[in-house]
């Protein structure tokens, strides 16, 4: 059971006086997780770090154990994914109810507003006092993460990436692209309510569906149809570290029963790495199944909390449902704030409070990489056994025969986006279409070619669906309408 949680923010300010390294951050939630729960930290026996992307550590985890005074026998540091935090819960509970663990800590966080204010100053992190040994400056391992395919077209920011699912949906449900926009709008100012209240939020001022969906000075269109305002915002200083112990443990500690939130457990799996060989972009299998095996036997959750870095993610899970999309009880990945692979860290913070204070069932869920890796589990105020499943499953189904250029061909859009530039103005856009054959071909625009980039443009109206003219001109595609 959970019974124990910490979460913080630091330097909102974005000062170089209040640059605090992670390892800090993470070590003041981890004491706060222990004072919740009442518990001594050296009765840990396993601790387990989340990816921490701002700045490296070698061994995170071990570390972690040693200035809090544990000698743990499992430790565990993971690679970069959103789906870690509930895949670790998972582990550390897996371990519990098999009787090979008692006491374990989760931990994560993220310094980089800090990282930003000190280059911005001229001062490099490590002359700031920053660990440099072991540890330093970050390394991104992308394994897992993106395809040689997805790379060679440029499909290796979120931000690019999320649109073409976003569009899918929009065509398979027969919204309009103004319908969606604004579904989207009301979903992430529902978003910044729930933040407001989030003492850990990085922006908790409530704002309203008009000024999340009007695109202008300070909310740019990123890429079509997500203004700034609806992506995720990394640029934080956040850490959470949550406690979770056997029953006998806790009640040995002195934890009170009305602060325990048992770990039902849950399921993961993986969909295809290279986002552009899955057999649609209006769903996701992998999402899917986790949600079907996590809820099976479970009636209706009293609350559901969703990774959302980009709309799409809520909306695909409130699909599944047959629910809308869940705005659940953290603030969403604009408003609360996206420390990147430890979101989901400070959801089970949030659910935690949540259910102590009003008892019930929750669903917690966490998806990493591009809608690749997903993770939910159920905890709730509810005695009951472990019965997760810690290892993901492949959910990966073979996608359609590809084609490696067109030369004036005639193709349908299957999705597209287009990204405009801080003018606003149309710069780039990415193509996935059908030929006449039902070969797939993707591809972007050459950066500058406002033509191409126009004629996918949702200036026209619905972009999924429409014909276009394509021809392959070196690594780019010339699009005409």
């Amino acid at each position: 059971m959970l019974v124990g949680v910490g979460q913080l923010r630091s330097n909102r300010e974005r000062t170089v006086e209040g640059a605090r390294e992670p390892l800090p951050l993470i070590l003041d939630a981890v004491r706060a997780a222990a004072a919740d729960g009442g518990v001594d930290l050296t009765a840990l026996d396993s601790v387990y770090s989340v990816h921490v992307a701002s700045w490296a550590y070698d061994e995170l985890a071990a570390r972690v154990a040693r200035e809090v005074g544990a000698a743990p026998r499992h430790v565990v540091d993971t690679t970069v994914g959103g789906q870690r935090p509930a895949e670790l819960l998972e582990v550390a509970a897996a371990r519990i109810a098999a009787g090979e663990s008692r006491a374990a800590m989760i931990v994560g966080g993220e310094a980089q507003a800090s990282v930003q204010a000190l280059w911005r100053a001229g001062i490099g992190p490590a002359d700031h006092g920053w660990s440099a040994a072991p540890g330093g400056p970050p390394s991104f391992e992308a394994s897992g993460l993106r395809s040689e395919a997805m790379a060679r077209t440029g499909l290796i920011l979120p931000t690019r990436v999320y649109p073409l699912f976003e569009n899918a949906l929009r065509a398979a449900r027969g919204e309009t692209p103004e319908q969606a926009a604004r579904a989207s709008a009301e979903l992430y100012a529902a978003f910044s309510q729930v933040a407001a209240a989030n003492p850990a939020a990085w922006n908790p001022e409530p704002r309203t569906a008009e000024e999340i969906g009007t695109v202008g000075p300070g909310n740019r269109m990123v890429c079509e149809p997500y203004p700034l305002a609806v992506n995720a915002m990394p640029h934080v200083d956040q850490a959470a570290a949550v406690l979770v112990m056997s029953a006998a443990a806790a009640r040995e500690a002195g934890v009170p029963e009305d602060r325990m939130v048992y770990v039902r457990g849950g399921a993961g799996a993986h969909d295809a790495v290279d986002v552009l060989a899955r057999p649609r972009f209006d769903a996701s299998a992998a999402l899917s199944d986790v949600l079907d095996r996590a809820l099976a036997g479970v009636d209706a959750p009293d609350l559901v909390d969703v990774y959302s870095c980009f709309p799409v993610v809520p909306k695909l899970v409130g699909a599944h449902l047959g629910t809308a999309p869940p705005v659940g009880v953290t603030g969403g990945h604009s408003a609360f704030g996206g420390p990147l692979s430890s979101y989901t860290l400070h959801a089970l913070v949030a659910v935690t409070g949540h259910l102590r204070a009003r008892r019930g069932t929750a669903l917690v869920h966490g998806n990493g990489g591009y809608l690749t890796h997903q993770h939910a589990l159920v905890v709730s105020t509810t005695a009951q056994d472990y019965a997760g499943d810690p290892e993901p499953r492949d959910t990966a189904q073979p996608g359609p025969p590809v084609a490696g250029s067109v030369d004036g061909e005639v193709v349908v859009v299957e999705t597209a986006t287009v990204e405009h530039g801080r003018d606003g103005a149309p710069a780039q856009a990415w193509l996935v279409a059908r030929t006449a054959s039902g070969e797939r071909y993707s591809a972007a625009t050459a950066p500058g070619d406002a033509a191409s980039a126009r004629a996918l443009s949702l200036e026209h109206g619905e972009n999924v669906g429409r014909t276009v003219r394509a021809t392959t001109k070196d690594e780019f595609v010339v699009v005409e309408l």
